[in-house]
């Protein structure tokens, strides 16, 4: 599927011209996939995707700067877990040039619905849609020539015209680099689209994805967190996991550029047979290792801040980084005891522990500076705190803690701070409402 000279895609385009005249002017269902960028007035199209977005309460869009990492099945198995665990999910492809993603969920043989300015996309489950220029292609072998202005376009379309409904999550699957089709999505989605990285562990993965790092910076948004693809590889046998392509690489990158490290994922034959066969992998391997990894992953998008709620931490919750190593974590006292009012505090314990090992392995108790605006969470800073642990803290604390990248739990109950991270480490804090959620 070429384009004109005029932008269009349409087989039975000959004009130079092609006026909205001469049928292909409302291009909503016609010309192609839709891709024609100037044959509507910028405005409806605009409102119509402004309309659609704010149904939308998360947008995760997978990218990565290396092509052959993984991410369409990453992206794939987010979206399907997701919408496993109970969300409405919204997963699309704006990979123009190489759609996998029909085949990853055995969908191939699908088609849409096109009515005047509406597209039904494709239900793969009730809680599933799914939208790729892959169902829109005469057939698997037709190649997509388009330039950067038709991508935008129909990319635009498919955010503005297809009716996704309301959304607790939308997948988006980009193609690798840092072009024209991460650029579009971003801009589109605006700065609440939040970005997952998928690397593998090889130095020169590593290279390329530091720059899509460095891209979703510039361009306004949130990495949400990186992702280490391949990382190893189960044996079908014995289900141990061999570093064949090494190990550790998407976490030292984390580490780096001070995002989260979401998780690492071993690479299962069994995942290589699902991609092939289009059967999806996390439905039917639940138990396996490759299975729990990406499970793993899923987990804190599952624990976003609904974003409609108003609160100011939800827009910063994304900057505190998953823990992992030596860290230091903050418990505020009063009368030895974890106090449910961190500002107030009468001493700051400050607890070394190993969240490998899930150890503590030292302890200190510091004076913390009078209460006052803006003073406490620069001053943990200064301390190397990676984590602070209290019974209720403001919003705008959390909201600064957060753009430290010191994450912050809240609601815990009392004991002493030894006892306090230990059950924290052993997955046992008991956690209530923020006390002081003001």
């Amino acid at each position: 599927m070429s384009e004109k000279a005029c932008g269009c895609t349409s087989t039975d385009c000959s004009s130079s011209g092609c006026s909205p005249d001469s049928g292909h002017g409302g291009h909503s269902g016609g010309c192609g996939s839709g891709g024609c960028g100037g044959h509507k007035e910028l405005a409806p199209e605009q409102d119509r995707m402004n309309r659609t977005l704010r149904r939308i309460k998360h947008k995760i869009v997978v990218m990565s700067g290396k092509g052959g990492v993984g991410k369409s099945t990453v992206a794939t198995n987010i979206a399907v877990g997701l919408s496993l665990a109970g969300k409405k999910v919204g997963l699309l492809d704006v990979d123009v040039h190489g759609p996998s993603v029909p085949r990853l969920l055995s969908l191939r043989d699908a088609k849409v619905h096109i009515d005047a300015n509406h597209i039904e996309p494709v239900a793969w489950s009730d809680n599933l849609s799914v939208m790729s220029l892959g169902f829109l292609l005469p057939n698997a072998y037709q190649p997509v020539i388009w330039r950067g202005p038709v991508k935008q376009g129909f990319i635009q379309q498919l955010l503005s015209d297809v009716t996704w409904g309301d959304l607790d999550y939308m997948v988006v699957d980009c193609p690798p680099g840092t072009g024209d089709e991460p650029l579009s999505v971003m801009q589109m989605l605006g700065a609440d689209a939040k970005a997952v990285i998928v690397t593998t562990p090889q130095g020169v993965a590593i290279d390329d994805v530091r720059r899509s790092v460095t891209f979703v910076g510039d361009v306004g948004n949130t990495v949400l967190g990186i992702v280490e693809n391949m990382s190893g590889v189960v044996c079908s046998q014995c289900g141990h996991v061999e570093n064949i392509f090494g190990k550790g690489g998407g976490m030292r990158l984390a580490q780096e550029v001070g995002v989260r490290f979401l998780g690492d994922i071993p690479l299962d034959p069994e995942v290589v047979r699902s991609g092939d066969e289009g059967y999806c992998f996390l439905r039917v391997q639940q138990e396996s290792p490759t299975a729990k990894a990406i499970q793993k992953i899923i987990k804190p998008l599952l624990l976003l801040p609904d974003p409609q709620s108003g609160s100011e931490a939800a827009a910063a919750f994304a900057a505190a980084p998953t823990l992992c190593g030596e860290v230091k974590i903050a418990v505020p006292l009063a009368k030895g005891q974890l106090t449910q009012h961190f500002g107030h505090c009468e001493q700051l314990a400050v607890v070394t522990a190993n969240m490998d090992t899930k150890t503590v392995t030292g302890s200190e108790l510091v004076t913390p500076p009078p209460h006052e605006p803006n003073v406490m969470p620069a001053f943990v800073e200064r301390l190397g705190v990676n984590l602070v642990i209290a019974g209720g803290m403001g919003q705008k604390a959390l909201k600064q803690f957060y753009e430290k990248g010191i994450a912050v739990v809240c609601g815990a109950q009392g004991g002493t701070p030894v006892d306090v991270v230990t059950q924290y480490l052993q997955g046992k804090l008991l956690v209530g409402t923020n006390a002081c959620d003001h």
